[in-house]
């Protein structure tokens, strides 16, 4: 089977590194892909915001199935699009995407469905903020609207902070048009988890749990990111507190879309915050996380491309996934600056002795091979005094904020944290940064007496 992959980051380079892993795909084809994956897929061109460009490329490349890893797209319609043409694709719809595409829709749709989330006010603009900024108390969470790269969600500790943000969110000033409209929320005391589940439109398949770190600082200081780091180990949840998010929160978030007509098939990201009153949905993405997702394929020991064809085939009851044992951790390397300016084109070493260590695979997100020609000692020059330019070897630069996913397992989640941090020792470029506490709250949590929100909460009464 031919394959399309839509996106170019570290979560869709971890998608096309699994999908290639499968006897089934003939030619995986990714737009617009990155140098990493050059390795895994055919690089092709094009638009992946153009519905329409994507739906004629994989009619023109005969795709027996498209895959989306971002959400632009899905927010765009391109689901809608290729359904409408009979092809193939794994993806909600345009009308199911305002789960993510629109915060307030989101937070609107939790209220009329009674799903457990922080209580809110929407504002349209400076007299709404003005009037209920402090109705919550401080610290209190500033959400823009619209799309914002994973960099819309302020948490303002005090009346100064959240007066200066709004006014700069509202005026367009911190993500543009998506914060012309935002969310006030009650702020919520716990540990996050990031609870995934694949959907067909009438079952759910739940994938272990991951943990993002979404601060670009360690201890979770300084502002957020599109994540710097995600683990994945079973002991994040109990089974019975994964028995109470799937039909407290994630059966009534399927069954709510579909009574509204827009049923829900795809992937389903569920940010939790695991409070002392129970599991509370901070956030919904239609797609699989990033880097969530590098931590999740390196634990999937079967076939990807079965489980995406069961959600788009109606066929998902049948799926068996099997998980390797242990844990996944992925330490994200990111210029420096990030998630502000950062600068480019800084060469990157490593990566092929950070990959030779047992298990780990790194993952590119922020980076382009760069060719060209160059001063070479070693050529005689074309004429005394001269230096010959002679072809220089091709390299990896940066390209990015988030430039790589250093992607590692283990037996427990402390081995799978030290091989990942031995492999990023492996890694330079300049302005490289990362966090050093990637997988420690796991690791807190596994310690003799520790009382964390993930375990502790009991039923509801």
């Amino acid at each position: 089977m031919k394959i399309l992959l839509l996106g170019g980051g570290g979560r869709e380079h971890a998608l096309a590194w699994k999908l290639r892993q499968s006897a089934r795909v003939e030619r995986l084809y990714a737009v617009p892909g990155n140098a990493g994956m050059a390795q895994e897929a055919q690089i092709e061109q094009g638009d992946i915001l153009d519905p329409t460009q994507m739906a004629d490329l994989a009619q023109r490349l005969r795709a027996g199935l498209t895959m989306v890893g971002p959400e632009a797209p899905l927010v765009a319609g391109v689901v809608d699009e290729f359904q409408a043409r009979s092809l193939p694709i794994v993806g909600p719809t345009r009308a199911a995407a305002r789960l993510e595409g629109s915060k307030i829709f989101a937070k609107e749709f939790m209220r009329r469905h009674g799903i457990p989330t922080a209580d809110f006010v929407v504002c349209h603009g400076p007299g709404e903020a003005h009037i209920n900024l402090g109705c919550f108390g401080f610290p209190v969470v500033l959400k823009a609207d619209g799309l914002a790269a994973g960099k819309g969600v302020v948490v303002a500790g005090n009346a100064a902070e959240a007066e200066a943000t709004t006014s700069a969110m509202l005026a367009g000033q911190l993500v543009g048009e998506a914060g012309r409209r935002l969310v006030i929320e009650r702020f919520l005391a716990g540990e996050e988890v990031t609870f995934t589940v694949l959907s067909d439109g009438r079952h759910l398949l739940a994938l272990p749990p991951t943990q993002d770190h979404k601060a670009v600082f360690d201890d979770d200081q300084g502002p957020n990111t599109g994540g710097m780091g995600a683990y994945c180990d079973d002991a994040i949840l109990s089974p019975e507190l994964t028995g109470r998010i799937i039909e407290g929160i994630v059966r009534p978030t399927l069954d709510g879309m579909a009574a509204e007509g827009a049923p829900f098939r795809g992937v389903l990201y569920v940010g939790l915050m695991m409070t002392a009153a129970g599991p509370q949905v901070l956030e919904y993405n239609v797609r699989f996380g990033d880097p969530e997702t590098q931590p999740l394929m390196l634990r999937l020991a079967s076939d990807l491309l079965s489980l995406l064809e069961a959600a788009a085939t109606g066929t998902l009851d049948q799926a068996r996934p099997e998980w390797a044992p242990g844990a996944t951790v992925c330490v994200v390397a990111a210029s420096r600056g990030y998630p502000g300016e950062y600068q480019r084109d800084k060469p990157i070493t490593g990566i092929e002795d950070a990959e030779a260590l047992a298990g780990v695979k790194v993952f590119h997100a922020g980076t382009r091979l760069r060719t060209g020609t160059g001063i070479s000692a070693c050529a005689a020059p074309e004429a005394p005094g001269t230096q010959a330019r002679m072809p220089v070897p091709p390299e990896y630069v940066t390209a990015g904020g988030r430039v790589l996913g250093i992607t590692a397992p283990g037996s427990s989640l402390r081995e799978a944290i030290a091989r990942a941090y031995a492999a990023v020792e492996k890694i330079g470029f300049e302005g490289l940064h990362c966090r050093r506490d990637i997988g420690r709250k796991g690791l807190n949590r596994q310690a003799p007496g520790a009382r964390c929100q993930t375990q502790i909460l009991q039923p509801d009464t």
